[in-house]
């Protein structure tokens, strides 16, 4: 049976077709390490590329800065910056309204000293200060200044001009689409996992940010060898940086 022209080239380029649609990517950060040693050593331990994000000046930060970076692990210092709810209690490293330039940049240079093989920063809590164009273009600029250094917005307020102030400076930049687990029950684990599984596909990469709560571990523990079955790819955060699909996601290099 002789098929029709157009057919059998449909025949011909489907399978080509379907092999160049682009896998949907996640990248998941696990926030708020530093304190605590055993769960930051098994989330460090969870399968595949996840990201770390340590805060600074913490009693087991620079271990587990360090044995992250030994298992091929990425290493991102957790920045505190201050928050409207948190603005009377300074964290250690914490980034604040009242310093000067010089206080500012003295502040910024010994936190990320403390988190060694950091090679991006991503804000902790932040919803005042990242909504002040001042105090972002001073972080910005100190980013900039070290090489190869990115951003990520963990995105606490939808206020923050961060991802605005990056893509003028010219720093690197992408911002948080799915917090885990806000709400640690099982059923809002994974279905805040789904979300972040649709926003994938839809945008083609999607960034999620988890703790180190034994109900998250608990959760990608059993979730993520399914990742790849699942049809998606599990990439560290700093591939988001080299991802075109989506520009509004990615401050321009």
């Amino acid at each position: 049976m002789r098929l029709p022209w157009l057919a059998l080239v449909a025949v011909l380029l489907g399978p080509l077709s379907a092999a160049a649609e682009p896998v949907p990517r996640i990248a998941i950060i696990i926030d708020d390490l530093g304190y605590q040693l055993e769960a930051g050593r098994r989330a460090i331990a969870l399968p595949g590329p996840l990201s770390f994000a340590i805060l600074p000046a913490t009693p087991r930060g620079r271990v587990l800065a360090e044995t992250a970076h030994r298992l091929g692990k990425e290493v991102l210092l957790h920045l505190p910056l201050q928050a409207i709810a948190h603005h009377d209690t300074a964290e250690p490293g914490a980034i604040t309204l009242d310093m000067s330039h010089g206080v500012f940049r003295l502040a910024f240079a010994a936190a990320l000293d403390s988190v060694p093989y950091a090679i991006g920063v991503s804000g902790h809590r932040g919803s005042l200060l990242t909504r002040h164009p001042g105090h972002m273009q001073w972080l910005m600029e100190e980013i900039r200044s070290r090489d190869d250094l990115f951003f990520v917005d963990s995105f606490t307020t939808a206020k923050s001009i961060a991802m605005q102030i990056a893509t003028e400076t010219g720093v690197p930049a992408a911002k948080r689409d799915v917090f885990l687990d806000a709400d640690r029950s099982p059923l809002s684990l994974a279905r805040e996992f789904e979300r972040l599984k649709n926003l994938a596909q839809q945008q083609g990469v999607a960034v999620a940010i988890g703790h180190p709560y034994p109900e998250t571990l608990d959760f990608l523990e059993r979730v993520l060898p399914a990742l790849a079955g699942d049809g998606f790819e599990l990439i560290p955060v700093s591939e988001v940086l080299r991802t075109n699909v989506e520009p509004a996601l990615v401050g321009k290099l």
